[in-house]
């Protein structure tokens, strides 16, 4: 009969193995997911709301640029809306395909989520002076995904 205290370590052991008392073989799973991947969910969904968020400011900057107030500094780069906006745009179509990499819980879905929210966040940087309130809040959000993967990622089962 095997010690009980080394269960978690015999993967693929059978209950016969690990001291039951008979009848149905079946083998032990190992699970390494924690209650930490709640985490990397909230991450992703976070994530895919950016990548909406971007896409919206994104759309209202090509089509609705007065909607924006800027003082005579303009904005921190020296673009136009229409520019500004295709960029927001563009990255919040990627954004939406990090978030979908960072659900199916692989290493570099991982990794793509934390460079993309920082670009997200040197972005809305750059609007700052255009959409203040709203540029905050998406830099809080993408802090918020960063530190979710960044201290729980491992947690995710691959």
């Amino acid at each position: 009969m095997t010690n009980m205290s080394n269960m978690g370590s015999v993967a693929g052991a059978t209950t016969d193995q690990m001291g039951g008392t008979g009848g149905t073989r079946r083998a032990v799973e190992p699970t390494s997911a924690t209650g930490w991947v709640g985490w990397i969910a909230f991450a992703g969904v976070m994530m895919f709301m950016v990548g909406v968020f971007h896409i919206i400011e994104g759309l209202v900057a090509v089509f609705r640029d007065q909607v924006f107030l800027v003082g005579k500094s303009g904005l921190v780069v020296s673009v136009d809306y229409t520019t500004w906006g295709w960029v927001h745009m563009i990255g919040g179509v990627i954004m939406l395909f990090g978030a979908i990499a960072l659900f199916g819980g692989k290493t570099w879905g991982r990794v793509l989520a934390v460079i993309l929210a920082m670009v997200s966040m040197v972005v809305n940087i750059g609007f700052l002076s255009a959409y203040p309130i709203w540029s905050l809040m998406m830099i809080a959000i993408d802090t918020l995904v960063i530190w979710a993967v960044m201290v729980h990622g491992r947690e995710m089962v691959e």
